[in-house]
């Protein structure tokens, strides 16, 4: 996935030797630096790492800008191929281990068509997980929130004080509710006349 870089700064030496990035959220980062490399930055996945490659000559402020945005270009394209049910279900239980130790064990776990007020329900006496179709398309760090915030409630039925700190496992908690409340909040505001003409 090459993307065309803005012009590179020409103070930064050339490394051409890979280094992890710092300040990211996912699992694992390597930048790679290369000398032949020049206008374009490309990114892709290798087991559990993001490799992103950029011109040596980039400086490090263009490194941290052009890693945040090769990370949101792949999370989207990995969102738009849609998880059937059992992906879902692997994905939850991926998560159940990760943040709470494999002790959330649904029973099912599937999208549904018929909750448009809520992103995801949960039966816990039945261990049933339900998402809504409308997060299909959104990014994997906010479908994943949505997946931990129903696992949780299998370990705690209620939002109360218990339920809230299990949540804080989950490190993109903040930014996906933020994500969430702006597409509420999107979905809320008037249609001006004549905009689907723009």
């Amino acid at each position: 996935m090459p993307v065309p870089a803005d012009r590179p700064e020409r103070t930064a030496p050339p490394t051409g030797t890979p280094r992890a990035a710092r300040g990211s959220s996912t699992s694992a980062v390597e930048v790679r630096r290369s000398p032949r490399r020049r206008r374009t930055v490309s990114a892709y996945r290798e087991g559990d790492r993001t490799i992103v490659l950029i011109p040596a000559r980039m400086s490090e402020a263009e490194e941290r800008r052009w890693v945040g945005v090769m990370l949101d270009k792949l999370a989207a394209q990995e969102s738009k191929r849609t998880l059937g049910d059992g992906e879902l279900a692997a994905r939850a239980r991926r998560l159940s281990a990760q943040y709470f130790d494999g002790r959330a064990r649904p029973a099912s776990v599937r999208w549904v068509t018929n909750q448009n007020t809520r992103w995801g329900s949960c039966t816990p006496a039945e261990g049933s997980i339900r998402l809504s179709h409308r997060l299909q398309g959104m990014p994997e760090y906010v479908v994943d929130y949505v997946l931990v915030h129903e696992l949780a409630h299998l370990l705690v039925p209620g939002h109360g004080p218990r339920f809230w700190q299990l949540l804080e496992a989950y490190p993109r908690t903040e930014r996906a509710r933020g994500y969430l409340e702006g597409v509420v909040a999107a979905e809320r505001l008037p249609h001006r006349p004549g905009a689907d003409q723009e």
